[in-house]
């Protein structure tokens, strides 16, 4: 598996880079919620997420609940299951600690979890994705996301690669795009960013 470290930021202390991303967290929402007034793209994922990703039948997909003005995938994780691949949906287990991921279609039954999300109840089964689709505020070329500052995903994708190889695509607007996203060692890069235009493959380095 291809390993990637985050575009440096030079000699830059914890504290500007933290105040960075405040201030981009903050333009950046802007702009995903200026993008998605203009329409749903979910119709739009699907069909370029099945021409640019090839899947193996046995793969574990992870996707999102979408909430507020992030990317739509609820019709793409449909499309997938339809045909025939097994998905799930992340769990806030505690602070600080790695998402656990459970099975989900659209007959699970779901809970209101930390930050006000959908996710399956405790009765699902546990998975390792080999796929996860992440939702972000920002990226840019390298593969650097911008999220909402808990780590969850960060900490998620090094857990799961300690176990087995995954795939990490990031889901967005391309009005998300950034020159630059600020970042530190704490941060773990994309493979791949999907948007409305297209599939970005990040080259390793």
């Amino acid at each position: 598996m291809r390993r990637r470290q985050p575009h440096s930021f030079g000699n830059l202390s914890m504290s500007s880079i933290v105040a960075r991303k405040r201030r981009l967290r903050t333009e950046a929402k802007k702009r995903r919620d200026e993008a998605a007034a203009k329409g749903d793209i979910g119709a739009r994922l699907i069909d370029l997420f099945e021409q640019h990703v090839s899947l193996p039948r046995d793969i574990t997909i992870s996707g999102y609940y979408p909430v507020g003005s992030e990317a739509n995938i609820l019709p793409l994780l449909n499309a997938l299951q339809q045909k025939g691949l097994d998905l799930s949906l992340p769990v806030v287990d505690k602070s600080h600690s790695p998402l656990i991921f459970r099975r989900w279609d659209e007959a699970t039954e779901m809970q209101e979890g930390a930050f006000g999300i959908l996710e399956p109840t405790p009765d699902a089964a546990s998975v390792y994705p080999g796929l996860m689709l992440i939702p972000l505020l920002a990226f840019d070329r390298q593969g650097n996301r911008l999220g909402y500052g808990g780590g969850f995903y960060d900490l998620s994708i090094r857990s799961i690669r300690e176990q087995q190889p995954v795939y990490a695509l990031g889901v967005a607007f391309a009005a998300q795009e950034v020159s630059a996203v600020p970042c530190d060692k704490n941060d773990t890069t994309l493979d791949g960013i999907l948007t409305e235009k297209g599939v970005m493959r990040v080259e390793a380095k």
